[in-house]
């Protein structure tokens, strides 16, 4: 029998929840995919690319037509220059981008600092590097990063830092002044840093998104990773991009070339097309996502949980605690088989939860769907 190299590791709260939700009928505000169509023009142009023949390898890094569009929306949003050939590369999908990053730059003893609660997909793949993964919480009910504890957390051994704004499961975003702060961290002591930033544009109330990018001595540090799923509605196409520094990204390439090679050529032109034509759609997200935010915490005005809106990503989180003492993990899958409604709870982010009645959340759904959602919540 083979020794697991991950043997805390089992199915996906994610796959589980989601499961559920099938099994017993429940609408599926778990899972973070969106129950709607991505536009037409790009879903048109994916099938005009399968039907034209465009259904063979692409380049390893990338259709270099998609990554010139890449650079061109970077500089558009981000109002920074990018080298699509040297510093873009596309990847099926911003865990597998994150896996590569991982594996090119972590060695065994090495420590890698979280913020938690993080994405199930860290730490997993820290382990497999020979790494480990140092979990430093976020501070308060605003889910801040708390300096002190970073700080704390740092030893000779430490080699990286991964951030995620906005932040998934918790929904905040990080400041200028965090990114400042952090810029100055990681070259004092000579650190690389991965920033997941897939939910760049969804980020609500007037806050703007601070990418890595923006700032020099964090792009000369930093992989950052973006996705297309979550930009054009199409969580399936499992297509993402990653921009670093030439020295950074020639290390990744070398890891990403032997884990899945390429992306999905067709793809690929689609998103190409799409972008082209539509170079200002990524800009209508914050409103049209803001709606949906809106419409939930709005739908639960009245009840029992206690709701500080998301200000970033497309998930709301319920403090429960008015209504329960119950564990979330427990709680997510009674109110999916008693009242039809599929949660995430929070704890599993946690190497050691805290003290809280939370669960995530979410709102990438048709407003119909909202409206069912929230007038069940509002029973319990």
């Amino acid at each position: 029998m083979i020794k697991s190299k991950l043997p805390n590791v089992g199915t996906t709260i994610f796959t589980r929840m989601s499961a559920l939700a099938a099994e017993h009928g429940a609408i599926n505000l778990s899972q973070g995919f969106p129950d709607f169509d991505a536009p037409v023009a790009l879903r048109e142009a994916m099938a005009r690319n399968v039907m034209a023949g465009h259904n063979q390898y692409a380049p390893m890094a990338g259709v270099l037509r998609l990554r010139e569009q890449i650079a061109m929306q970077l500089d558009l949003h981000r109002g920074v220059a990018c080298n699509p050939d040297s510093e873009i590369t596309v990847v099926p999908g911003a865990t597998e981008g994150l896996f590569c990053a991982i594996m090119a730059c972590v060695r065994t003893g090495d420590e890698v600092i979280l913020f938690d609660p993080s994405y199930d997909s860290y730490q997993p793949s820290i382990e497999l590097a020979g790494g480990r993964a140092i979990h430093v919480p976020l501070s308060g009910d605003d889910f801040l990063l708390d300096r002190e504890r970073l700080e704390s957390a740092l030893s000779p051994r430490t080699r990286l830092i991964m951030i995620n704004s906005p932040h998934n499961p918790s929904g905040s975003v990080l400041s200028r002044d965090d990114l400042v702060y952090l810029q100055a961290l990681v070259e004092q002591h000579d650190l690389l840093l991965i920033s997941d930033e897939v939910y760049e544009h969804l980020v609500y109330d007037g806050r703007p998104h601070h990418s890595v990018l923006e700032f020099p001595g964090l792009r000369a540090r930093s992989f950052a990773f973006f996705s297309f799923g979550k930009t054009f509605s199409v969580t399936g196409w499992k297509t993402g991009y990653c921009v670093a520094p030439p020295a950074l990204t020639a290390e990744l390439r070398k890891v990403h070339q032997f884990v899945s090679f390429v992306a999905v050529t067709p793809v690929q032109l689609a998103l190409a097309d799409f972008m082209q034509a539509e170079p200002d759609y990524a800009a209508t997200l914050a409103s049209f996502y803001q709606h949906k935010r809106d419409l939930f915490c709005e739908g639960l005005a009245g009840s029992g949980f206690k709701i500080k809106p998301s200000a970033g990503t497309y998930f709301q989180l319920l403090d429960y605690s008015a209504l329960s003492a119950e564990r979330d993990t427990v709680l997510c899958e009674q109110w999916t088989r008693q009242h039809g409604i599929a949660s995430i709870p929070i704890s599993v982010f946690y190497e050691e939860p805290p003290p809280q009645h939370l669960l995530r959340f979410c709102f990438a759904k048709s407003d119909p769907v909202l409206r069912a959602a929230t007038e069940r919540l509002c029973e319990i």
